[in-house]
């Protein structure tokens, strides 16, 4: 799969943030002001992609203590008692047509989910997009800085005895070290489960129907997938889902303090209610001049 560059995320966001003028250089209409606000969202996307994609094109190279780190994984996992990625990986080598299904899943689930998530959060579940989007970007970015903790995946420690399933398949996305999309010494935290992650707690949340629930499956599988390949540690997808809390959180607050900031004083009657309170007094003396 070729990827967009980040000068075409960069150039989207431009052209959409140009878009978001019209309704101010023309006579605004409902039509237009959809459009505005259509483009907006896609700007700070095509952005926060342009970023991300930028962001890999930093001197992180070097692998330097990345391979230490992933032992200290692997034996402080094997200390919390967590299921080894080897069980996995065995029991997927032994069945092939689960091995490639979890392959395709690794490669190519993880971005259209994610569009077609939002896409049906900004048309249907207005409300609560915002918070989902800034949860999206916020954990994107502490996932993107943590990156420069290098830690090595567990398919490049074969001394171990992991096996890069997506290779023994034939079916590895990426190429030799330092190139591709994918920075291949950043397992830590997953970017695929923290997109995961979103997907699925953010339908739960703002669904309503009852087969809302069904689409855990996809952080589920998500999680299994990066495992049995190879790309990540279990603690990858458990540190990507804590940033997800960690932004939800984060989110609430600047909420709670921007609706407080917007409140009146304590203290301070609000206008509204004067003006009311007013109103029957004027009525009610009013009434008792006509007796």
């Amino acid at each position: 799969m070729k990827w967009p560059t980040w000068q075409q995320g960069a150039a989207t966001a431009v052209v959409c943030a140009l878009v978001v003028l019209v309704p101010r250089v023309l006579r605004p209409t409902r039509a237009r002001s959809a459009l505005s606000t259509t483009a907006q969202e896609l700007s700070l996307l095509a952005g926060l992609y342009s970023i991300w994609r930028l962001a890999r094109l930093l001197p992180l190279a070097t692998t330097g203590g990345a391979s230490d780190r992933a032992r200290q994984i692997d034996r402080l996992q094997h200390w919390l008692h967590l299921p080894t990625e080897l069980s996995l990986q065995h029991l997927v080598l032994r069945h092939e047509s689960l091995g490639r299904f979890l392959n395709y899943y690794y490669a190519i689930a993880h971005v259209p989910a994610l569009i077609a998530f939002l896409v049906w959060m900004f048309a249907f579940h207005r409300s609560a997009y915002s918070r989902w989007r800034n949860a999206l970007a916020m954990v994107t970015g502490m996932c993107l800085v943590i990156r420069f903790v290098r830690v090595a995946p567990p398919r490049l420690l074969p001394d171990l005895g992991y096996v890069d399933l997506s290779s023994r398949f034939g079916m590895s996305v990426y190429g030799p070290v330092g190139t591709g999309v994918s920075d291949q010494f950043a397992a830590m935290p997953s970017i695929h489960v923290a997109w995961a992650a979103v997907v699925s707690f953010g339908i739960v949340a703002a669904g309503t129907s009852r087969w809302r629930w069904l689409f855990l499956l996809h952080v589920i599988v998500t999680s299994l997938a990066v495992s049995a390949t190879g790309h990540h540690w279990w603690l990858d997808g458990i540190v990507a889902v804590m940033l997800l809390g960690l932004a939800l959180q984060i989110d609430t607050r600047v909420r709670r303090f921007a609706a407080g900031r917007r409140a009146p004083p304590l203290g301070e009657p609000n206008a509204a209610l004067t003006s009311t309170s007013g109103t029957l007094e004027l009525g009610v003396g009013g009434a008792r001049s006509d007796n």
